[in-house]
Formats: C-alpha cells, sequence, structure tokens
C-alpha cells in the first residue's frame, strides 16, 4: 500500500513550524498512545533539531495499559522525556508544565541571574487525527480550538496563555509527503489519521481483523460474539461479523462495506477494548 496524502495546507504547516522554532522554547509532539512511532513525523525531527522536545502519548485510556508502559520505558531509556495523557478527562496534563520547565531548568536559570523573566514558550505539533485539538482545549481550560475526528482540521496556527508562565503555540496537524511503508501506513489508516475515502475499507478492516485475531482475539470474540477465528482470514471474520449483525443485502449475501466501516469505527470509538497497534522492537 503506498499513499500519498499531503494538501496545501500541510506544506504551509511545515514552512510556519521552521519559521517558528526561533521563538519557542520547548516541542510537546503529540503522538498516538496506540502507535507512538508510526504517528511520530519523521519530517518533524529534521523541522525540530537540538530543540528540546516533551514526548506526549496522548489517547493512553484507548491503549493497552500494559503496552503503553513498555513504550514509556522505551523513550526515557533513549533520554526522552514523555508523559501519558487523557485529554478527555485531563489526566496527565499537569505534568506538561513541570516537564517542559525541567527540560528548559538552565535556561530558566541563565535568565534569572540576568534579570529575565519571560514566559515558557511551548509549540504543540503532532500528525492529524492524533488529538491535540482536545489536548489543548483541556489543558488550557477552554473550548476555543475546533475539535473533530476529521484528519486535518486544525488550518492555522494559534497562540493560548495559560497560568504558570506558559505559552502554547498549536500547530496544525501534519503528515509527510509519502507512506511508503505499508505498516505504518496500515496502523495510521486503522485510527482514521488517512482518510477513509482514499483506501479501500473493506480491504483495511480484513487487515485489522487479522491483526486483532493474533493479538486481541478474546477483544474481538467477545465484541462480535464469534468463536473459533484463529486459523481464518480476514474477510471469513468479518463474514462471521456480518451474519452476527444481519449485515444482508440483494440475494442474502454479505454487505462487506457495511460492516467494514463498523469495526472500524467501532475500533476507533474504543467499543473493541484497549487495543495498541504496535510494540517496541
Amino acid at each position: 500500500m503506498e499513499l500519498q496524502w499531503f494538501p496545501g495546507h500541510m506544506a504551509k504547516t511545515r514552512r510556519l513550524m521552521s519559521e517558528s522554532m526561533k521563538i519557542v522554547d520547548v516541542v510537546a509532539e503529540l503522538v498516538d498512545a496506540r502507535l507512538p512511532l508510526s504517528s511520530r513525523n519523521p519530517e518533524i525531527d529534521k523541522i525540530i533539531g537540538e530543540k528540546p522536545r516533551v514526548l506526549i502519548l496522548n489517547k493512553v485510556d484507548m491503549a493497552d495499559e500494559k503496552a503503553t508502559r513498555k513504550w514509556v520505558e522505551y523513550f526515557e531509556k533513549r533520554g526522552i522525556s514523555v508523559i501519558g495523557v487523557n485529554s478527555i478527562n485531563g489526566k496527565g496534563l499537569e505534568k506538561l508544565n513541570t516537564i517542559a520547565k525541567k527540560v528548559l531548568a538552565e535556561k530558566i536559570e541563565r535568565d534569572k541571574k540576568r534579570g529575565i523573566n519571560r514566559s515558557v514558550k511551548i509549540m504543540v505539533c503532532g500528525i492529524p487525527n492524533v488529538g491535540k485539538s482536545s489536548f489543548i482545549n483541556k489543558i488550557a481550560g477552554r473550548a476555543g480550538t475546533k475539535t473533530g475526528d476529521r484528519p486535518g482540521i486544525t488550518k492555522s496556527q494559534q497562540w493560548i496563555r495559560m497560568k504558570d508562565g506558559v505559552e502554547l503555540l498549536d500547530m496544525p496537524g501534519v503528515l509527510w509527503p509519502k507512506f511508503d511503508n505499508e505498516k505504518i501506513a496500515l496502523r495510521l489508516a486503522f485510527t482514521g489519521a488517512i482518510k477513509d475515502e482514499i483506501i479501500d475499507v473493506e480491504e483495511l478492516a480484513c487487515i485489522l481483523l487479522e491483526y486483532l485475531r493474533d493479538n486481541y482475539s478474546e477483544n474481538l470474540c467477545e465484541r462480535y460474539k464469534i468463536a473459533d477465528i484463529k486459523d481464518k482470514k480476514g474477510y471469513e471474520i468479518l463474514e462471521e461479523i456480518c451474519d452476527k449483525r444481519g449485515f444482508l443485502q440483494g440475494k442474502g449475501e454479505y454487505n462487506y462495506f457495511r460492516g467494514a466501516n463498523m469495526v472500524l469505527n467501532e475500533f476507533r470509538e474504543c467499543k473493541i477494548g484497549t487495543i495498541t497497534l504496535e510494540l517496541p522492537e
């Protein structure tokens, strides 16, 4: 699967990020806790350079808790400051100011000695659909940013002043120009970071079902009241689900499209359970 999806506003965002690096102190990079590596934009590394960074594992409430602990350990071993957050109930958000100031401790101390008392400027960035707008809204204590489950909903940068001498620069979500790694493209598509309109949702759902069969079979069988899926292919599992839910059309044929959309939506809404799509290798 080779996907290309790079709207004009994303190219503009890359330029804005590069220009804004001169005025921000630290970068808070949001990733999806269900796919922490696949949801990291490699272009951001090039843009950020040596700028201090905090990695935020968002949507921890939707991810496998054991897997999240492994990811936190993975990043910390590599010297990356990392926190897990739930932008819906706010759990973990209070750590951002503390950890950002810790990362900038030496700089803040130098400024104090020079009589400078500036606010800490944090750029918040990430790919579309990692929950960045919900994160901003919750941490700022107001609903001043548009939110939604459609990729690329935030189109322009905006500053948000917070308490404790911190300012957030909210950047639109940005993907990289070309997906040449099939596994990464698939994981992003599972979560809705890539628009469903440009993919075959039936094929996508079948591949997701095979992943769930191999890694979260209990969740899958419990949700759809099916059994004995160990040796079944994705389309066979999809047929069983369509049969259980009564998704039929025409002369008793299965409505694969309806079944596929339901599976993808229920995965994204966490109705199949807390699931992580990749583990540290």
